[in-house]
């Protein structure tokens, strides 16, 4: 798809969604019931998107040091810099972006999933909750975009829509209803697969991902405690460390097998503009100070 293109799909997504009736679920609170939220004033961070659309930086972009890049501007859809931002290759995590965006589509997040014994017949990371425990949508949802959880990712593609497989058809079509033509899933959950996405089609999927309220205060969390239904508590936190580092990054989502090598999705907002950085690749060493360096170009920070 086009820059011009996108720009417009993008607008007119957030046009309609101010006015529909349709969109209430975009409104839904996204704080699970069954969690307290860490209370540590370091962590806070504003949820919203900045209002300025972004300028371009007067110094060129830093050179990269990993396989692919694409920076978007996710009020506007303009793309600042994009390095083999067209080269399909695995994703890895970062595709869950896209399961989120389909299970909010699906509605009923306060309604309950049952965990079963086959979503967790996959490789870690998991969260290996106990078969037969039911939670809402919303706290899987939260869960599954702070940390990661493959297991997670299975439980709610399985209750969305009935099966994993159906749920994939379903990723399939929303990319394509997004705008993602170099973008092919096998799962939910990013594991090494038949597929492949590309920077500049995450891009895509992050834009409407971070556009929808529900997904973007759920990658604003960097950590918080979740309620087991035995009464104990757990601590999830944010497997993105540059939440950690940075007050102004807000999102989004890491990803890492050994096909796809370091991916991130990192989001910030500074001084009344958002960003969102796509960096594919990378290497363990490299995939923080990359995301960095591009964040800080594209707001220009020092």
């Amino acid at each position: 798809m086009r820059a011009p293109q996108f720009c417009l799909t993008l607008l007119s997504l957030l046009a309609l969604a101010s006015c529909s009736p349709s969109n209430q679920i975009y409104d839904y609170n996204p704080i699970p019931s069954n969690t307290k939220q860490l209370e540590k004033k370091k962590m806070a961070r504003s949820p919203l998107i900045g209002k300025r659309p972004l300028t371009q930086p007067s110094t060129p972009a830093p050179a990269p040091n990993c396989k692919a890049v694409c920076i978007i501007d996710p009020r506007t859809g303009k793309i600042l810099f994009e390095y083999n931002a067209r080269t399909r290759r695995q994703v890895a995590s970062t595709q869950k972006l896209v399961t989120a965006l389909c299970v909010v589509e699906a509605g009923r997040l306060s309604e309950e999933a049952t965990i079963k014994a086959s979503d967790k017949k996959c490789p870690r990371i998991r969260m290996d909750l106990s078969t037969g425990d039911r939670y809402r949508r919303i706290d899987l949802l939260r869960a599954l975009l702070t940390s990661s959880y493959n297991d997670v990712a299975n439980t709610l593609a399985r209750d969305s829509a009935g099966s994993v497989p159906a749920f994939v058809n379903k990723m399939n079509d929303k990319a394509r209803r997004m705008g993602m033509h170099d973008t092919h899933f096998v799962n939910p959950n990013g594991l090494p697969g038949a597929q492949y996405s590309t920077a500049r089609d995450m891009a895509i999927a992050a834009c409407w991902a971070y556009n929808n309220t529900v997904i973007r205060r759920c990658v604003g969390t960097y950590q918080y405690y979740f309620l087991l239904n035995s009464g104990k508590t757990r601590r999830i936190k944010s497997t993105n460390r540059l939440m950690r580092d940075y007050s102004w990054v807000n999102g989004l989502k890491t990803g890492y097998t050994n096909a796809a090598g370091r991916c991130l999705i990192s989001s910030g907002t500074y001084n009344d503009s958002s960003v969102i950085v796509v960096v594919l690749g990378s290497a363990k060493r490299n995939i923080w100070r990359e995301s960095e360096k591009y964040l800080k170009w594209s707001l220009q920070l020092p």
